[in-house]
């Protein structure tokens, strides 16, 4: 037997189990309930014990969020490869539109992206699960913030402008985020499209004046 490839053969079993825990698990929070699912529930759709479980997850917090995890890695991972000339929002908003091309695959090793969707969708609507959700993205926020200013030259704790660009980023992701799972569409696409055309108005939303009036109105009127 060749035993050079017995590590890489325990390696593999060991990612499928994590894999099929993951899938069970969030299969079960998606149909019954996040707070209504137990350990015992998701080990044994898998045919594991709970020793099995606890090697892989400390609780039902961490497998909750253990794809978005990798969604997030692969958003990181994609901003610190945009071109140095871009500006930091664009960097951001390509990095973003060029993730949702990409993140299928990452995901579908996985679960299913119609899951992965789900899952999102419980997250914004479960409050034991929101919390740990939005102290999440304020990591990942201040990890985007250090990339961007590594990318520019910065010194983070010095310079609030890596921060304020990230926070403003965050801020429309989070609200293309609410705004997606209060609709109709559940899609990728629908997503996609909606953070795209947020993005888009990010730039006018700072720069342009937003009176309608044709100035015969407002604070300034005689």
């Amino acid at each position: 037997m060749d035993t050079a490839s017995r590590p890489g053969l325990r390696e593999l079993k060991k990612q499928r189990t994590r894999d099929a825990l993951v899938r069970a698990a969030l299969e079960l929070f998606t149909t019954q309930g996040y707070e209504q699912t137990t350990v015992d529930e998701i080990v044994e759709a898998v045919d594991v014990s709970q020793r099995t479980f606890f090697r892989y997850f400390a609780g039902k917090e961490e497998v909750a969020f253990a794809v978005q995890a990798t969604a997030e890695s692969h958003f990181v991972k994609a901003v610190r490869g945009r071109p140095s000339h871009e500006p930091p929002l664009e960097a951001l908003r390509r990095a973003v539109m060029a993730s949702w091309d990409t993140i299928g695959d990452a995901v579908e090793a996985v679960i299913p992206l119609e899951l992965h969707l789900r899952t999102f969708q419980l997250i914004e609507s479960t409050p034991a699960l929101l919390a740990p959700h939005l102290r999440r993205q304020e990591s990942l926020e201040e990890e985007l913030a250090r990339v961007i200013a590594e990318r520019e030259g910065l010194d983070v704790d010095t310079d609030p402008r890596p921060r304020v660009a990230v926070a403003l980023f965050g801020g429309v992701m989070r609200l293309t985020s609410r705004l997606w799972g209060a609709g109709e569409d559940f899609s990728v696409d629908a997503m996609r499209e909606l953070t795209a055309s947020y993005l888009d108005q990010v730039g006018p939303a700072l720069a342009e004046n937003w009176h309608t009036d044709d100035g015969r109105g407002g604070a300034d009127a005689e």
